[in-house]
């Protein structure tokens, strides 16, 4: 009996392995809201990192984080580093381009609780006196992210991340 059971543990082991292993390597996530407001408008909230507190889904998680800024105020080379609890854990985000009232694409690099990385692109497109924003987070996963995706919905997860994040950013840019 005990046999049979080893069996069938090491089975279903073996087949999650092989589930995991047969997932892509490369993720996107993409989310979009229209914001009532002109792209410049939206742009300066996303292009200027010191601006991300008043919106970003991870910023109210722990409010004891140390966050810091290197470089220039906005744009290209703008960095912001963070270190908080075990939620939020520790990192640096870094625009890498900076299209002005079009384009922003951040590399996020991961230290603690795991190490990793993942690209932020924001895109903006005139609408009027509107502005479609969207946001995709992409990359490539290793095996054990790739576990942790599928055991906890961790693209899902991101979505729901990018959802709150746009909806919180089209509240300050439409309240402003």
């Amino acid at each position: 009996m005990f046999k049979k059971i080893l069996f069938i543990l090491l089975a279903l082991i073996s087949a999650f392995v092989i589930y995991v292993v047969l997932q892509p390597d490369a993720y996107k996530v993409e989310r979009s809201v229209t914001i009532a407001a002109p792209a410049d408008k939206v742009f300066e909230n996303v292009n200027n990192l010191r601006k991300w507190e008043a919106w970003s889904p991870w910023a109210k998680i722990d409010p004891d984080a140390k966050i810091a800024f290197e470089g220039p105020d906005a744009g290209k080379g703008a960095a912001m580093t963070w270190n908080g609890n075990d939620e939020v854990g520790e990192g640096k985000m870094t625009v890498v381009e900076s299209d002005p009232n079009k384009a922003v694409n951040i590399k996020v690099s991961f230290t603690r609780p795991f190490e990793g990385g993942t690209n932020s692109d924001f895109s903006f497109t005139p609408k009027g006196d509107q502005t479609d924003v969207a946001w995709s987070m992409h990359g490539t996963h290793s095996f054990m992210e790739k576990a942790f995706c599928v055991v906890f919905n961790g693209l899902g997860m991101m979505g729901k991340d990018i959802d709150k994040g746009l909806s919180q950013l089209k509240s300050v840019v439409e309240q402003a």
